[in-house]
């Protein structure tokens, strides 16, 4: 387990070994920012809906947007990716369920 955190709709979050490899593989620019990931589900700018049931918590770093797609069943929560895009429009208009005052 790399870590857990608690989400807005106060849910245990976690990032997982298996998931974290997945990210850093694909996402390499995240590598060393785990605690970026987590704090983003904790502390995010706005959270937008997926195109299923997932969630995804979005957070302003930098000059680009950290995005994390996470899933809530219940009481468990799981971080499936993350990833960097200046594109936050496009993540918005999928329908922001949440937005930081």
């Amino acid at each position: 387990m790399i870590g857990t955190t608690i989400s807005k709709n106060g849910v245990l979050v976690r990032l997982t070994e298996e998931r974290w490899y997945h990210i850093v593989e694909n996402h390499d620019e995240l590598a060393g920012l785990s605690d970026e990931v987590l704090l983003t589900v904790e502390d995010p700018d706005y959270i937008a809906k997926g195109w299923t049931d997932e969630l995804l918590a979005v957070r302003k770093l930098n000059e680009r947007y950290l995005v994390v797609v996470y899933k809530e069943i219940e009481n468990d929560g799981f971080i499936i990716t993350s990833f960097i895009t200046k594109k936050v429009d496009k993540i918005l208009r999928r329908g922001v369920v949440w937005q930081k005052k």
